[in-house]
């Protein structure tokens, strides 16, 4: 009976609260049941919280060591992007695998190992690569206007010195001076312009 070992993969908190992970592993089991593949439950491989842009996740490096034994004959994936981001990612995992005598079988994806699949592999996975890409920027960009505005927002908390009050109705949100915490950088400040103090020695 042909062996095969899945792996599912979210990457923010959002994700990992909305259990979609939990998603992809139903489908990937659904599918496995589907095409008769023996899957042991040892063989459900799961990384929550790490980014497809990396290779170095937990779930994954424990995936390549099995198929690395040679004992997996098919690697079940949800889609070309859970697998990674890059498309460099991709092809570099798909052919290490093949090495192994494993192939790698998307359930939202090129099935086949014909050179239009992997074309189409090649597609996907650099569309993925352009999506996040053009959303990091689309965040720096968004982020770099809310701070010329004088949006406190794009900090994500209060710096020492500062309590921050969150946003109404009424008003935006903003900072409000805590007197003990601000005394205490006002005397930092003046040790470090007045008298030369190097930072490590405020920092003892």
């Amino acid at each position: 009976m042909t062996s095969a070992a899945i792996y599912a993969r979210v990457s923010s908190a959002r994700q990992k609260k909305d259990q979609t992970i939990g998603s992809q592993t139903a489908a990937l089991r659904a599918h496995a049941a589907r095409l008769h593949l023996e899957l042991p439950e040892e063989w459900v491989f799961e990384d929550e919280g790490h980014s497809g842009a990396t290779l170095v996740r937990p779930a994954l490096e424990r995936l390549r060591d099995l198929i690395a034994t040679g004992c997996v004959d098919v690697a079940l994936c949800y889609s070309p992007d859970r697998l990674a981001r890059k498309f460099a990612y991709q092809a570099l995992l798909i052919e290490e695998f093949a090495r192994c005598g494993c192939r790698v079988e998307f359930v939202k994806g090129p099935r086949g190992d014909s050179p239009e699949d992997q074309l189409l592999i090649q597609f996907q996975g650099m569309f993925a690569e352009y999506e996040k890409a053009q959303l990091m920027e689309r965040y720096r960009r968004g982020k770099t206007y809310r701070a010329r505005t004088g949006s406190v927002n794009v900090l994500g908390g209060a710096p020492f010195g500062y309590r921050y009050l969150r946003k109404t109705p009424e008003h935006g949100a903003t900072y409000e001076i805590v007197e003990h915490e601000a005394a205490l950088v006002a005397e930092l400040f003046r040790r470090y312009t007045d008298e030369g103090a190097s930072i490590a020695e405020l920092t003892r």
